[in-house]
């Protein structure tokens, strides 16, 4: 496939959103940048969270997952739904009282200044590793089906990848974000729909007969009872993502960001609600997909790579597929990736101008001009991070994203159930060192005893203990 033509493919797909972002970039204020002025609509941020929550991580890594996990991350998924419920209708109230623009504010109300720093510091940590992830996987793409055949380096890769997404959000932000997410979301589950008609038609196999050949495979099975040690076991991977959606949606200022632009706490719940729902039906296609790829690999005898998250690029542009299909898998690869980094972007800088910086005290003229000079650091930041990452990376990304925020949204777990279901006063200056114990013992805990996902609850459980212990008498 011509890399001249998709690159005229992606400079297409990038037109459209610097055109989105001169659209809604009229404004450059703090509260459209923040909030979107606080009058987004609900259903527009509920179908653009869906590429934002599935990003470039759930279209490569999950169908490359199938033939190691088949479909028990679906067991998760459910778990994920009950998750989002939790936030619905315990967390959004909650941000909503308090009219908050970052909810780590919430941690200072409760328990004081150091814990509110360590909240949004665990935060920073957090989403900046989360998003370097997800970047790093778009740009190893783009230099894998692209820049290799130019001799480009890699690392120049990661600056355009990152300068882009700087480009188009750097004046409103979150107002922006809001309506390319929906434009990006579209483009992903297009991709992924024809993308899945073209393997079917190869495979010479009627539509109504799909689900079937799935279902007889060796890749559909759901649930896994048998084995409580299994890292499948049903109940480990339904609770932790239970958990997972709590921290990662309802603790996480990136995603609590878009529902706090809703015009109010009714909007913002039908949005979770019918987000949530959706989100079960879309990964179940993923996973449909990742065993339509091993399928298709058996059927033509196609070399699986040694590396599952690059199974769909090698097909896609490697396999003697029509090349419409690689040109699909490109465009959906950079919306499904830009779709969760360009507000992963925003809300760090949100939260290191509101919680580090405290730049409220500042003029408003001061704080738009702060606030920009933050928005490149972090561009800068998360362009570090990557390249660190590309040379460390020696396990599935899917798989290292959830291990890391096993540790670090942990504490943050901890803090906010001992905040919202106790009502004891903790020493405020020794929240630090618990948040930093925490992960520093489940790791020690982990070289002894094999945990998956479920980390996460044991971490946020220490950290638990770990306020008791310091609490007032």
């Amino acid at each position: 496939m011509s890399s001249i033509l998709l690159v005229c493919v992606i400079l297409a797909y990038f037109i459209l959103l610097f055109i989105i972002s001169y659209l809604t970039g009229k404004n450059d204020s703090n509260e459209t940048f923040f909030l979107g002025n606080r009058n987004s609509p609900w259903y527009i941020i509920a179908y653009g969270m869906i590429g934002t929550t599935l990003s470039g991580i759930t279209f490569i890594s999950v169908p490359g997952w199938v033939e190691t996990s088949q479909f028990s991350y679906l067991q998760m998924v459910f778990g994920f739904f009950v998750g989002y419920i939790v936030v619905a209708r315990v967390l959004l109230p909650l941000y909503y009282r308090l009219e908050l623009t970052s909810i780590y504010t919430y941690l200072r109300d409760r328990f004081g200044y150091y814990s509110y720093k360590t909240g949004s510091s665990f935060f920073l940590l957090s989403r900046t590793i989360g998003a370097s992830f997800r970047l790093f996987l778009i740009a190893s793409v783009l230099q894998f089906a692209v820049f290799d055949s130019w001799n480009i380096p890699f690392y120049i890769t990661v600056i355009i990848t990152i300068s882009l997404i700087w480009l188009y959000t750097y004046r409103s932000g979150m107002k922006t974000i809001i309506w390319t997410d929906t434009l990006q979301t579209t483009f992903m589950l297009a991709t992924v729909f024809i993308i899945s008609y073209t393997l079917i038609d190869r495979l010479n196999i009627e539509f109504s007969g799909i689900f079937d050949l799935i279902n007889k495979s060796d890749y559909s099975k759901v649930f896994f009872f048998d084995d409580w040690s299994d890292k499948k076991y049903f109940f480990k991977q339904f609770f932790s993502g239970v958990f997972m959606a709590i921290v990662m949606t309802g603790l996480d200022q990136d995603q609590m960001q878009k529902n706090l632009s809703c015009k109010n706490i009714k909007d913002a719940q039908k949005n979770m609600l019918v987000f949530s729902s959706i989100l079960i039906f879309v990964d179940l296609i993923f996973l449909c997909l990742g065993a339509l790829l091993y399928i298709y690999s058996d059927t033509f005898s196609l070399l699986i790579p040694s590396n599952a998250d690059m199974l769909f690029p090698s097909i896609a542009l490697n396999s003697g597929l029509p090349s419409y299909v690689g040109i699909l898998f490109i465009v959906g690869i950079i919306a499904a990736a830009y779709s969760s980094a360009d507000s992963a972007l925003t809300s760090l800088t949100t939260s290191f101008c509101v919680d580090i910086l405290e730049f409220d005290k500042q003029e408003p003229s001061q704080q738009v001009k702060t606030r920009k000079y933050i928005h490149l650091l972090m561009s800068i930041i998360l362009l570090c991070v990557i390249l660190f990452f590309n040379m460390i990376n020696d396990q599935s990304v899917i798989k290292s994203l959830f291990t890391v925020a096993g540790y670090t949204y942990g504490p943050l777990l901890g803090m906010y159930a001992f905040g919202l279901f106790t009502k004891i006063k903790v020493n405020d200056k020794w929240v630090p060192l618990v948040a930093i114990l925490s992960p520093v013992f489940c790791f020690i805990i982990q070289l002894y005893f094999s945990f998956g996902f479920e980390l996460l609850i044991l971490n946020g459980l220490i950290t638990f203990v770990g306020l008791l212990i310091i609490s007032k008498k």
